[in-house]
């Protein structure tokens, strides 16, 4: 789905390490805060977020953050009932 939205290989090959991933300073700040949010959602504490308002408003952070957590709850629902992804020919939603 990324590479459909326009990220480059490059990027995804790089996404575990943050500081040299070719993305903006913006965008990097978002990964950190996504990471922290899904590893301790606790631990981000106001210095977290002081690191996004330098790059972003409060209805843009706030709308991250509920990204994030959507995410978080769907990989967790899923996990928790062995829900997987199927693959073309498995009879995904596009197989009628």
């Amino acid at each position: 789905m990324a590479r459909r939205h326009g990220v480059s290989d490059e990027v995804l090959a790089t996404l575990d390490d943050q500081e040299n991933c070719p993305v903006t300073e913006a965008e990097k700040a978002a990964l950190r805060f996504a990471e922290r949010m899904t590893s301790e959602a606790g631990g981000v504490g106001a210095e977290g977020v002081d690191e996004l308002r330098a790059h972003f408003d409060e209805a843009q952070i706030v709308e991250l953050a509920c990204v994030v957590g959507l995410f978080n709850y769907l990989n967790r629902f899923a996990e928790a009932l062995g829900m997987w992804p199927t693959r073309v020919g498995e009879g995904g939603p596009d197989e009628g």
